[in-house]
């Protein structure tokens, strides 16, 4: 829990940068978007209901929804109209996937089954989480430099991900330490990375790195944007096909309009 918080916290330098300028600049928000659903397919799937003896999970993730919301809402606050906008639509999409992912999972009267469902979905957004970092590894190349890689946020996510796979391991829950064991290798190669374009930023002149990185932000932005929308739809497919599985046809059309609805709001 104590390096799960430490991942929480670790945006606080950034917005403090935001509300001391008054602007989001070019950071962006969807990192924060796809962390707060992510926090709450986990919790979800730590509650009793879905998975016994899992109760840590869902206090430390329902903690971490409360932090993505905030840091949702103080961006929504600095950034510009049209980002205001895009991110406020998103954070809607989070909610009403959310809320479909319990309402489908609640349908399902074999205990089993909607614990392997709603685990296989938490894994795979585990998965992406950690991995989504690593869309900024062409931009710290092509610059380096490693301002779009924040140390503690790497190094918080490595922690966090090595406590879980311990936890995991321990409970003999697959779901968990499957994809915190993921979560680890790609901890150690963030920080790797940070380490060793660390070292290479002081052979360079800081100028043109400044201009490279505002020519390259939209375009790593774009990248996750990218790898948002194609993993919203994913997991709706894979949840989708799931309640057709167990026999609710009629929800499964509609998960299908509530998809092509949120590829809409992209």
């Amino acid at each position: 829990n104590i390096f799960a918080f430490g991942l929480f916290l670790s945006p606080i330098p950034t917005f403090r940068r935001v509300i001391r300028n008054q602007s989001t600049e070019r950071f962006s928000g969807l990192p924060y978007i796809y962390a707060l659903l992510n926090c709450l397919i986990c919790a979800w799937y730590g509650a009793p209901i879905i998975s016994s003896g899992n109760l840590m999970v869902t206090t430390v993730n329902s903690v971490g929804a409360v932090f993505q919301t905030i840091y949702i809402i103080l961006f929504i606050t600095y950034t510009e109209k049209a980002q205001q906008l895009k991110i406020s639509g998103m954070l809607l999409v989070v909610f009403g996937l959310f809320a479909m992912i319990v309402f489908g999972s609640l349908l399902m009267t074999d205990l089993a089954l909607r614990r392997i469902i709603i685990g296989c979905l938490s894994s795979v957004s585990l998965i992406s989480m950690f991995a989504s970092p690593l869309f900024v590894i062409n931009l710290v190349i092509r610059t380096r430099s490693v301002e779009f890689m924040p140390f503690y946020l790497s190094l918080s996510t490595f922690l966090m991900s090595t406590s879980f796979l311990l936890y995991g391991i321990f409970n003999f829950d697959p779901f968990v330490y499957v994809p915190n064991g993921i979560g680890t290798i790609l901890g150690i190669v963030q920080l790797a990375l940070y380490f060793y374009y660390k070292r290479k930023a002081g052979e360079d002149s800081r100028e043109p790195l400044i201009e490279m990185q505002c020519l390259n932000a939209t375009a790593v932005d774009g990248q996750l944007k990218g790898f948002l929308v194609a993993l919203f739809h994913n997991l709706l497919e894979m949840f989708g096909s799931a309640v057709l599985f167990v026999g609710k046809p009629r929800c499964f059309i509609w998960l299908v309009n509530c998809k092509a609805k949120m590829l809409e709001v992209d």
